[in-house]
């Protein structure tokens, strides 16, 4: 947040004396030495000589030379005393207090005034004018002590006097206006000061016309009116109306000349015209130096407020140097103890603090109180004023407590000297309201803010850049608390401010425009931001050149919005030209860089790119630490965006510690209910999500909670993002009705904060819509996608990353839906983006493929698959390492495809593999381990290794059961898939058991009655019903499983063709023929249509259809199917597969049955063929083909080559030992009545 601009330390000038002009005392080097040379001792001085002394004083003080001045002035007195000249003694009491005022000992000046107005008083009485110029001088001391309230007194008092010694016209009494008009300006009393220098103008121009170097003057003191008001243009008149009349009238080179381009200089600095005001800065230089030696105080002053250009510049080395030329003349000239050498250390911790070295402002602001102290008393405002510098640096520091308890010291100061309504008072509320900014307290902040207003509304008006400051402080808050239109609002009212009163190209305005991109950005107007940034970068340039902290901050900006987008390579590019010119411009430690650093690692962070963002991080972490101490909050946030990059690395353990590290420092610099607190518990809770530590995730949720809700209220973003992330857990522990209650809880306040066309409430929608496709309420998920996606569309670009992950989403739920090509062509489109805009190496890039994989893997394009996984591993062992559980996700997809094809050692493989990384990774107990030991006891259940599976499976168990409580659905599969090896075992009332079991966790759930989760175990109660026998049973669990599915999923998905495809098992177990094949059909016809032609399960179907025609006598639908069985399985198996030879076999078999004896001898050969290439000559398989091959000769009468078919089975069996075999003794009959048929007795009497 960016200070208002009015509490700019500047070196204060010198106290205001009424206008008198010296000419310059020929010889006067000669005069002193005459009275030097003089035995004071033994001569008196003449009155010659104490002329000559007092005129070569005045000279002195000119000259700002205090030492010989004192010595001139001790000469004087001393002359007086003796002569007991009363008159001479009181001028010279009168010089000599005026001298203490310059040295800054004003008790002693006072004192010196009151004695000589004591004596006035009681030798002339109270109106002469010797009494006036006694209040008159009395009033200046009390102006310098900002006394004004007495300063006013005393003026009014000597005017008093005037008027009725001079009348109305007098030029002193002039000079008596012009200085009430210098008080009311340092009250802030603009409209009065400028009333009082009119009516000191309107008695010059009378008297002296309009070209008298005092009527310059006057000019002068109104134009430094109008630059405090912030009327920029009318100082500059003013300014210009008096360098004309000094031109004019006095020498080129005379020092009133000097002051004058001096003024115009602080309007230039005042309106960011720095090379302007450079420039008269140096022409005042110029004048001073033909008049003034370069060590003469006046140059002090103008090198001081060079120093301060220089500073708003950033050109901090060159500020120092003025800063340090000013410093050495004011030793010199005034010693080691005066107020204006405690003005320049002042100025020059201002630079050390904008340069980011603490310590060393706060260094210099001590020297600075260390000489104000004893000098001022513990009451002035400039002591004041260093208080608050020093709470700025430690506001900054992050020691909030220091700064409040120093700002609160400086307002103590300015109240009981300035009052309540001056603009010192404002600016103190203003700092003030930062601190309780920064601390989060931001209805703390903007009462203070208000108090600020308040006061800058009556005494500068609502045109003066300073109310604008505090428009845009009270904007700022607005923006934190997401109240966007209210903070638009805000730096609108600033800008127009600001506009008028700087015109269009100063810094202020620039900065304004970078906050008012910031807003837009935040709203997730991209396009906006980008425009409000060049404007503002536009301004930056043309003012401070190419080489500013201030382009490097505007880059910085434009960076995170192309962070933002999506555009990383461009934030990168921009990030660069930031950190480029903050390495040429600042010291190599300095705050500003460790900034541009961790700015850098966020984006490489986005990038997926850990292990270049935590370098990124770590070169700013040692940066801060270097310069701001251990315990400050911008090291809170480095530690913590680091945690984020560990976390997303697998480092679990680094994560937490690096987020312990930062809650550690947030909790000694904030209070317990601090929003940052809040979220570093959230940020900690996703660590725990990810470790499967849900309990421990909702008690941080909940923590962090209840501070935002004590915070920032029922309505706040923050407050909205932990109902989110707790629906979040709830998601995870499968409680979806309290997911969805914290998801509509975060989406009122999003909507209410955001609108509807918000990127939060986007994501609100997206995490919706994983809800309900967990419940298998697919349209409903549908219809929350969409319109996070028609959000993103109208907010981002169509390339944008959030783009690619809703598209992803919308692919996910068509996945569940059985809808594959619809989610192929989702993924592929999110691939798209993601690969145009984060490249080919990201691990977004590798979830997509996975996620591919995974249709592919449901479609039974088990190649296509793999080929996706092996992809997605390339790109998470390069950029991930090779112990990420990414990776042991992606091992374990592989594993299961392994699985489905039959390979059950390379899905072993393939899931120890993903176990060793999530043991080492997760810890033993975490639940993703728990999914592994599940999908190994599944392979181990295909092997018919039952008693292998039920061990992985109980290993997964005992895991969920004390991670995820007895209640969780994920507990509900594992007793399903043990439910399903029970069976597999013949253990059937144990699979009922567990499938019960399953089936109750399932109806307690937020799954309710119909889920398709819920028809599923139905389904597979069906399953071990018909194993058992019980084909009602059986028909009745089908029929529940198939109504739920129907009213979840639709007429077209592939478990409703699974539930027909068993359903016609058991009619056909029953003997139901139409109902068997009316089923078959359904389940064919689905399945055709979600997974075309050629899927292994449309080949079962066929098969199956073509074995019930052939039981029922259908030879021709039965030869059919059996047809387009074997087309589908050649194109997969290749010819010499052993399934090909079963349907050779089985469609010889149809033949044989129908009288096609040659079809059949063909299709038997055909099989013969590949078994034996396949079984050898000696597999009990070749013996029934060969059996078969001759029951069809048989058939034909062709005898001979029957009995040779028979006579090979028989003799296959008999190697075998399998002369008991029921076979074997049909095939001796067959060859005995061939034999009989060829009338060949003595062969069967043979075989015998």
């Amino acid at each position: 947040m960016q200070s208002d601009p009015s509490t700019n330390c500047k070196n204060p000038k010198l106290p205001f004396t009424s206008v008198v002009y010296y000419q310059e005392v020929n010889g006067n080097q000669q005069a002193h030495n005459q009275i030097l040379s003089v035995n004071h001792t033994t001569t008196d001085i003449t009155q010659l000589h104490c002329d000559r002394v007092r005129n070569l004083y005045d000279v002195y003080i000119r000259q700002y030379d205090i030492t010989q001045a004192n010595r001139l002035i001790g000469f004087a007195l001393k002359s007086a005393y003796k002569s007991e000249e009363k008159n001479e003694m009181l001028e010279d009491l009168d010089r000599q207090s005026e001298l203490k005022r310059l040295e800054g000992d004003y008790d002693g000046a006072l004192l010196g005034h009151e004695k000589s107005i004591e004596v006035k008083l009681r030798i002339y009485g109270n109106k002469v004018l010797d009494v006036a110029d006694s209040y008159f001088n009395i009033g200046n001391v009390y102006n310098d002590q900002f006394k004004y309230d007495s300063a006013i007194c005393m003026y009014e008092k000597s005017l008093k006097i005037r008027l009725s010694a001079c009348g109305n016209y007098h030029l002193s009494i002039a000079n008596t206006y012009d200085n009430i008009g210098i008080v009311y300006e340092h009250q802030s009393k603009y409209d009065d000061a400028v009333y009082m220098f009119e009516k000191s103008l309107e008695i010059k121009l009378s008297t002296l016309g309009n070209n008298h170097p005092t009527i310059a003057t006057t000019y002068n003191n109104m134009g430094l009116v109008y630059q405090h008001q912030g009327k920029y243009d009318k100082a500059v008149c003013m300014y210009e109306k008096s360098l004309k009349i000094q031109l004019s009238t006095l020498n080129s080179n005379d020092p009133s000349i000097a002051s004058t381009y001096s003024n115009m200089a602080l309007v230039y600095d005042s309106q960011g015209k720095y090379d302007d005001a450079i420039c008269m800065y140096e022409k005042s230089l110029k004048t001073r130096l033909t008049t003034y030696v370069n060590s003469h105080f006046s140059f002090a002053d103008t090198y001081n407020n060079m120093g301060v250009v220089y500073e708003h510049q950033g050109k901090y080395d060159d500020a120092i140097c003025m800063y340090e030329k000013s410093l050495e003349i004011k030793l010199s000239t005034l010693g080691n103890n005066h107020p204006t050498i405690a003005t320049t250390y002042h100025n020059m911790g201002s630079v050390y603090f904008n340069q980011g070295k603490y310590d060393d402002a706060v260094y210099m602001y001590e020297k600075s109180l260390k000489i104000q102290l004893p000098i001022l008393g513990n009451n002035h405002p400039s002591i004041a004023s260093t208080y608050h510098s020093k709470a700025n640096v430690y506001s900054h520091q992050g020691k909030y407590d220091y700064a409040i308890c120093m700002y609160e010291k400086s307002l103590k100061i300015y109240l009981s000297v300035l009052g309540y309504n001056h603009p010192s008072i404002a600016n103190t509320y203003n700092s003030i309201g930062l601190v309780y900014y920064h601390q989060g307290r931001y209805d703390n902040a903007i009462c203070i803010y208000e108090k600020s207003l308040k006061i800058k509304l009556s005494t500068l008006g609502s045109s003066h850049p300073s109310t604008a400051a505090t428009f845009y402080n009270i904007s700022d808050i607005y923006h934190h608390q997401c109240k966007y239109d209210e903070a638009v609002c805000m730096y609108e009212k600033s800008l127009k401010i600001y506009l008028s009163a700087l015109g269009n190209n100063h810094p202020t305005i620039a900065a304004l425009y970078n906050s008012m991109a910031s807003v837009y950005s935040d709203r997730g107007k991209y396009d906006d931001a980008v425009c409000m940034y060049e404007k503002s970068l536009k301004i930056s340039l043309s003012t401070f050149g190419n080489n500013h902290p201030d382009i490097a901050a505007t880059y910085n900006n434009i960076a995170k919005v192309y962070d933002y987008q999506g555009k990383y390579d461009d934030a990168i590019c921009i990030s660069e030209k930031s950190l480029k010119i903050q390495l040429s411009t600042l010291n190599d430690d300095h705050p500003g860089i460790a900034s541009t650093y961790h700015n850098i690692g966020l984006i490489y962070s986005h990038q997926g790119k850990y292990d270049d963002a935590i370098y990124m991080y770590k070169k700013s972490l040692k940066i801060k630490l270097s310069t701001l101490g251990n315990n400050h909050l911008s090291i809170a946030k480095t530690y913590n965006d680091m945690a984020t990059a560990c976390k997303c690395q697998g480092k679990y353990i680094d994560a937490i510690c690096m987020y312990e590290k930062s809650l550690k420092i947030k909790s000694s610099t904030l209070r317990n209910n601090h929003p940052n607190i809040a979220i570093t518990y959230s940020n900690m809770v996703s660590v725990y999500m990810e470790q499967g530590k849900y309990d421990n995730a909702i008690y941080m949720y909940e923590k962090s909670l209840k501070i935002q809700l004590s915070t920032l209220g029922n309505n706040n973003p923050s407050t909205a993002t932990t109902y989110h992330n707790i629906g979040t857990a709830y998601a995870y522990q499968g409680n979806y009705g309290d997911a969805i209650c914290m998801y509509e809880k975060s989406l009122k306040i999003h909507l209410l904060t955001f609108g509807n066309n918000h990127l939060t409430t986007a994501t609100t929608y997206q995490d919706l819509a994983s809800i309900y496709a967990y419940q298998g309420k697919y349209d409903d998920a549908l219809c929350m996608n969409k319109k996070s996606l028609k959000i993103h569309l109208s907010l981002t670009l169509n390339y944008h990353p959030s783009i690619a992950y809703t598209y992803s989403n919308i692919a996910a739920v068509y996945h569940h839906q059985g809808k594959y090509d619809d989610a192929a062509c989702m993924y592929e489109k999110s691939l798209k983006i993601q690969l145009s805009t984060l490249g080919y190496n990201h691990p977004s890039i590798a979830t997509s493929y996975n996620n591919m994989g995974l249709v592919y893997f449901d479609q039974g394009k088990y190649d296509n698959a793999i080929r996706m996984y092996e992809k997605s591993l390339k790109i998470k062992l390069s950029t991930l390492g090779s112990n990420h559980p990414s990776i042991a996700v992606t091992y374990h997809n592989m594993g299961r495809i392994y699985d489905n094809q039959g390979k059950y050692d390379n899905a072993i493989c393939m899931y120890k593999k993903s176990l060793k990384i999530k043991l080492s990774a997760l810890g033993y107990s975490h639940p993703s381990c728990a999914r592994t030991y599940h999908n190994m006891a599944s392979v181990y259940d295909h092997q018919g290794k039952y008693d292998r599976a039920i061990c992985m499976f109980k290993k997964s168990l005992k895991i969920k059961l004390s991670r995820l409580g007895n209640n969780h659905p994920s507990l509900s599969t594992t007793y399903h898939n043990m439910a399903s090896v029970y069976d597999h075992q013949g253990k059937y009332n144990d699979a009922v058991c567990m499938y019960m079991k399953s089936l109750k966790i399932d109806l307690s759930s937020a799954l309710g009655n119909n889920h398709p989760t819920i028809a599923t175990t139905y389904h597979n109660l069906g399953l071990v019903y018909s194993n058992q026998g019980k084909y009602d049973d059986a028909l009745c669990m089908y029929k529940k499983s198939l109504k739920i599915k129907l009213s979840a999923l639709g007429n077209n998905h592939l478990s409703i063709a699974n539930t027909y495809y068993n359903m016609a098992i058991v009619y056909n177990h029953q003997g139901k023929y139409e109902d068997t094949i009316c089923m078959y059909e359904k389940s064919l016809k689905i399945r055709l249509s979600t997974l075309g032609n050629n899927h292994p399960s449309i080949e079962r179907t066929y098969f199956n259809m073509a074995t019930i025609h052939k039981h029922h006598d259908k030879y021709d639908d039965a030869i059919c199917m059996y047809e387009k069985s074997l087309k589908f399985n050649l194109s997969i198996l290749g010819n010499n597969h052993p399934i090909i030879a079963h349907t050779y076999h089985n469609m010889g078999i149809v033949y044989n049955h129908q009288g096609k004896y040659e079809n059949a001898v063909c299709m038997h050969e055909k099989s013969l063929k590949i078994n034996l290439l396949i079984l050898g000559n000696s597999h009990p398989t070749i013996a029934s083909t060969y059996n078969n091959i001759g029951a069809a000769y048989h058939n034909q009468r062709m005898y001979d080559k029957a009995i040779l078919s028979y006579e090979r089975a028989a003799t296959i069996l008999s190697n075998a030992h399998l002369r008991a075999h029921p076979d074997f003794a049909k095939i001796h009959r067959n060859i005995a009545f061939c034999y009989d048929k060829l009338n060949r007795p003595d062969a069967i009497t043979n075989m015998s």
